[in-house]
C-alpha cells in the first residue's frame, strides 16, 4: 500500500473512532457498553496514528495519538494515556515543535501524578532539546534541564542529575550568568571527587569554574592571571596555547577564553582569535 492508500485508511479509522465516541455518549449505550466503545475508539485512533506515521504525515499522527491519549484518560488508564501523549510528542517533533512540547508536558503531568519522576525527568530533557535545537529558546531549555535535574536528584540518580546541571552551567556561562555557572561547576566537581570512577572529570569542572571566576576577577588563576595582571595579551595567548597543547579546547572554552582576551586588550581591540 502506498502512502496515499495508508492515509486514506487512517482517515477512515479516524472517522470510525469518532462514531464510536459519539455512540458511547448516547444514554442507553452509555449504560450498556459505553466503555467498550471508548476502548474500540482508542484502538482505532492508535491504528490510524501508526498509519499516518507510515505515510509520514506527522501532524495527523500526532493528532490521532492525542485523541487516543484523551480517551485513555477518560477510561482512567493513566499509563496508557501518558504513553500516547509521548507518542504524539514524538510525532509532532517532526512537524510542530510547540505542539510536541504541549503533548510531552501533558505526559509529564501524568507521570508526576503517578510518582514516576525518573520518566518525567527524561521527558523534560526531550523538551529542553527541542528548545535548544528547534525553537532556540535557551532560557526555557535551561528551565527544563533544571527541572529534570531536580527530579533525578529526588530519585537519587545523581549521575543523570549532574549531566543536566552541566548543560545548565554551560548555557549560564554563555548567557554571562557566571555566578550560576560557577556554583554548578563547583558543586558537580565536588560531587564527582567522591566517586573513584568520575573523580578525574572533576578537574575539568573546576577549570571551567575557574574560567568563570577569572572573567569576574575573583580567582587567582596562575599563568593566566599573571598575564592578565601585566595586561600582556601575548603572554595570555601563549598560556592558552600551552593549555590547548595539553587539552584541546572545545567551543565553550574557546568562547570563555576569547572573552578574557578581549578584556585584556580592551573592548574594541579584540581580533576574535586566540592564536
Amino acid at each position: 500500500m502506498d502512502n496515499a492508500g495508508k492515509e486514506r485508511e487512517a482517515v477512515q479509522l479516524m472517522a470510525e473512532a469518532e462514531k464510536r465516541v459519539k455512540a458511547s455518549h448516547s444514554f442507553l449505550r452509555g449504560l450498556f457498553g459505553g466503555n467498550t466503545r471508548i476502548e474500540e475508539a482508542c484502538e482505532m485512533y492508535t491504528r490510524a496514528a501508526n498509519m499516518f506515521k507510515m505515510a509520514k504525515n506527522w501532524s495527523a499522527a500526532g493528532n490521532a495519538f492525542c485523541q487516543a491519549a484523551k480517551l485513555h484518560m477518560q477510561l482512567q488508564s493513566k499509563h496508557d494515556s501518558a504513553t500516547s501523549f509521548v507518542d504524539a510528542g514524538n510525532a509532532y517533533k517532526k512537524a510542530d515543535p510547540q505542539e510536541a512540547i504541549n503533548c510531552l508536558n501533558a505526559a509529564i503531568d501524568i507521570y508526576t501524578d503517578m510518582g514516576r519522576f525518573t520518566i518525567a525527568a527524561k521527558h523534560h530533557i526531550t523538551i529542553a532539546e527541542i528548545y535548544e535545537t528547534e525553537l532556540v529558546d535557551i532560557e526555557k531549555a535551561i528551565a527544563h534541564y533544571e527541572q529534570s535535574a531536580d527530579y533525578y536528584k529526588g530519585e537519587e540518580s545523581n549521575s543523570s542529575a549532574n549531566k543536566c546541571l552541566l548543560k545548565v552551567a554551560a548555557y549560564a556561562a554563555q548567557l554571562e550568568q557566571y555566578q550560576k555557572a560557577i556554583e554548578i561547576y563547583e558543586q558537580v566537581g565536588a560531587n564527582t571527587m567522591d566517586n573513584p570512577l568520575l573523580k578525574y572529570s572533576a578537574k575539568d569542572y573546576f577549570f571551567k569554574a575557574a574560567l568563570c571566576h577569572f572573567i569576574v576577577d575573583e580567582l587567582n588563576a596562575k599563568k593566566l592571571l599573571e598575564a592578565h595582571e601585566e595586561q600582556n595579551s601575548e603572554a595570555y595567548t601563549e598560556a592558552v596555547k600551552e593549555f590547548d597543547s595539553i587539552s584541546r579546547l572545545d567551543q565553550w572554552l574557546t568562547t570563555m577564553l576569547l572573552r578574557i582576551k578581549k578584556s585584556i586588550q580592551g573592548d574594541g581591540e579584540g581580533d576574535g582569535d586566540l592564536k
